[in-house]
């Protein structure tokens, strides 16, 4: 269940309601920027990494008015978990919603892998690489994109023994992510450690962006998907706006993840729209053998009325999106 948080005119804001005490705050956030995102592959680059930010500032500025615990600019630390991280422009997003300057940033890489091509598990590689800067008592804000939960939890012990290595504080965190709910049972977990280990930590503020979506596995019955990679609207909990926006194209409920790839979406975009357009070729195949748009709606995201769109031809309006995909990258 959603009741509705705080809205402006940039933003609305529902907390998530369902009778389970997990320990932390969790939140839905909606802004036309993040719909775009989930909803329109062509959202890439550059002009994807602004519409973020953008939408980040939006939500601080709705945060500034509910949030349990205000945000100091000099406690505060913007955690950028590479890459994924950098694409939520939280050290600008700040800046813009509480005209700050000087807020410090730390930086973790992690990235995870499969333990084998055909396993479910993952472990972390590429994690090297660190610089974390903690005041004395910090309030952490960081973004990231979460489907299996490795990197973030990799990169969460990792600042809590930073923490304890140096003798800060954490005392909040404020978390933004395209995710599935295995952000919230880390989250959980963690503001279960630092209550123990840091006697003024407060507490977790959790922003899913547009909803708390679908991580598929082989049992998700999807007959496309990229189990613990994607996050689908096939079983998600959504923002009101965003279910009403996937009515604004037929294509939009089809998509085959919210996000995609969210680092080579950013910053290596030929990788990013070969992977998009892969997709697409393989419902094309689907509907030259006589899948209709209406099963495939129904499949994806069954929540909504085909009939709604009117008659659709499944063939047609993939060739055109293809068409459109292809002229990304100019």
């Amino acid at each position: 269940m959603l009741l509705l948080q705080d809205r402006n005119d940039d933003a609305a804001v529902y907390r998530i309601e369902d009778g389970r005490d997990v320990g932390i705050n969790r939140y839905i956030a909606t802004t036309p920027q993040t719909r775009a995102i989930c909803n329109d592959p062509t959202v890439c680059g550059v002009d994807y990494t602004r519409r973020l930010q953008r939408a980040c500032t939006s939500v601080l500025g709705l945060y500034r008015r509910f949030g349990p615990e205000p945000l100091e600019c000099g406690s505060t630390v913007i955690l950028n978990i590479l890459r994924g991280g950098l694409n939520f422009g939280l050290r600008e997003a700040l800046a813009d919603a509480y005209g700050w300057n000087t807020m410090g940033t730390s930086f973790i890489s992690a990235q995870r892998v499969r333990d084998a091509e055909d396993s479910e598990d993952w472990h972390i590689t590429e994690s090297d690489y660190r610089k974390v800067y903690l005041p004395e008592r910090a309030q952490i804000v960081f973004g990231d994109v979460v489907a299996t939960g490795t990197s973030l939890h990799h990169a969460l012990k990792l600042i809590v023994r930073s923490a304890e290595e140096t003798g800060a504080e954490i005392t909040r965190f404020v978390f933004f992510t395209y995710g599935g709910s295995r952000a919230e049972e880390i989250l959980a977990d963690i503001a279960a450690l630092c209550r123990e280990r840091f006697a003024s930590f407060t507490g977790v503020d959790l922003f899913y962006l547009e909803g708390r979506f679908t991580v598929p596995t082989p049992a998700t019955p999807l007959t496309i998907k990229l189990t613990g990679t994607d996050l689908v609207r096939y079983g998600a909990l959504m923002a009101p706006e965003f279910i009403a926006s996937q009515y604004d194209s037929p294509l939009y409920p089809l998509e085959r993840c919210v996000i995609y790839d969210a680092g080579s979406r950013a910053f290596h975009t030929s990788e990013y729209v070969a992977d998009v357009e892969d997709y697409w070729r393989t419902v094309l195949k689907q509907a030259q053998q006589g899948r209709s748009f209406r099963s495939l709606v129904e499949e994806r995201f069954p929540e909504a009325d085909a009939a709604r769109f009117g008659d659709v031809d499944l063939r047609e309006i993939v060739l055109s999106h293809l068409l459109s995909l292809e002229k990304v990258l100019g």
